[in-house]
């Protein structure tokens, strides 16, 4: 038993000396914190805001939640123009901070961070909690008139450009459609076009037919033959009188000898006929 109550006396000397350990540790580590707080200060002070942002950074390594530290490397990195980094230390600070007008002075600035990025609903949220941790900030109640009128801008002008681009997808929809009618016409008219050519290369094939027929040789050899002109009766050409009158002068002389054979030697004289 007294040997029992020896380990339990010396366990809880051993928890008492780590305890104490850790507090010195701990009391060692945030005025550690505090010295790289007030050289980033110094550093701030003299505007050069990346070595101050070194400094708070290290102060931050020694005390996680020192909120001073946090909220200063916030305001080193606006000044360094890193918004974007600088609104997650305000946070912390708003977070981690004990009394309401350190919470407002995190929240004032992370809307000012906001305003910087253009991101005025974030701003106008900011402002807000700032003014519900201190109602009486009147130049938290300015930025955040500001920024209430470039957000409703804002989404009046987003508004305006939902409906150009209703309009202009209405507007294509309207070009595609008509596209669409045009091409589906000229197919048709194209259609009609082959349909008529087809049509006209029929034609013109029972033309040819009809033509062909038309000129069968042998219609062709009687229709000449019906064409070539008849010689006339009646009518000689010089050529013939010429040789009627010549043949009519042998007659004539043939006749003439023969009545002068009969008239001297009375022999009968063979009768020609008349041409």
């Amino acid at each position: 038993m007294k040997l029992l109550l020896n380990i339990l006396i010396f366990c809880l000397m051993l928890f008492s000396s780590k305890e104490i350990l850790a507090q010195k540790d701990s009391i060692v580590a945030q005025r550690n914190a505090r010295k790289m707080v007030r050289q980033g200060n110094q550093l701030y002070a003299q505007k050069q805001y990346a070595d101050a942002s070194v400094a708070y950074r290290k102060a931050l390594d020694k005390s996680s939640y020192y909120d001073k530290a946090s909220y200063n490397l916030g305001n080193a990195f606006y000044q360094n123009k890193n918004f974007k980094e600088a609104v997650p230390q305000y946070e912390l600070t708003a977070k981690t901070a004990e009394n309401k007008k350190t919470k407002a002075e995190a929240y004032h600035n992370i809307g000012n961070a906001m305003m910087e990025q253009k991101n005025y609903q974030g701003a106008v949220d900011a402002y807000k909690n700032s003014l519900r941790n201190n109602p009486n900030d009147d130049e938290t109640r300015y930025n955040l008139a500001v920024a209430q009128d470039l957000l409703k801008k804002e989404n009046q002008q987003n508004k305006d450009d939902k409906k150009d681009d209703k309009k202009d997808d209405k507007d294509k929809d309207k070009k595609d459609k008509d596209d669409k009618n045009k091409d589906k016409d000229k197919k048709d008219g194209d259609e009609d076009k082959e349909k008529d050519k087809k049509d006209d290369k029929d034609k013109d094939g029972e033309g040819d037919k009809d033509k062909k027929k038309d000129q069968d040789p042998k219609k062709d050899d009687k229709k000449d033959k019906e064409q070539k002109p008849k010689p006339q009766q009646g009518k000689m050409s010089p050529q013939q009188i010429k040789q009627l009158l010549e043949s009519l002068n042998n007659e004539e002389k043939k006749t003439q000898k023969k009545m002068n054979a009969k008239k001297a030697k009375g022999k009968k004289v063979k009768q020609e006929k008349d041409w």
